[in-house]
């Protein structure tokens, strides 16, 4: 299951986009400021993968919209957005995964309980 802190990055990559396709400073201002506090928290910003996702999710919207055929060729919006998607979801998948392998192995740095003080 997603953390939920990867859907809030995938909403501000969905954001971003739309900054970036359409609504340009409406947009970018409000994105800058969340994925600077985004960033600020290591909880948080571990599920930045999300980030990715959303903009690909923005691309597999504008594929959808463009399906009818009028003028626009969808398939290149349509592969660009699930390429993105799933480079999202594996990088994040990996990033939870060596979270995981870190924190259980007591590795410096992570919460899996080592100590660091030696054996007497």
């Amino acid at each position: 299951m997603r953390s939920p802190w990867f859907w809030a990055w995938a909403l501000v990559g969905f954001a971003a986009a739309v900054g970036f396709v359409s609504l340009g400073v409406l947009v970018i201002g409000p994105v800058v400021v969340a994925t600077a506090v985004m960033r600020s928290r290591p909880a948080i910003r571990s599920s930045a993968f999300g980030f990715v996702t959303g903009v690909g999710l923005l691309f597999v919207v504008i594929a959808w919209i463009q399906r009818s055929g009028d003028g626009v060729n969808p398939l290149p919006w349509l592969a660009a957005g699930l390429a993105l998607t799933a480079v999202g979801f594996v990088g994040d998948a990996r990033a939870r995964r060596a979270g995981t392998r870190d924190a259980a192995s007591g590795a410096p740095g992570s919460s899996g309980g080592g100590s660091s003080r030696a054996p007497s």
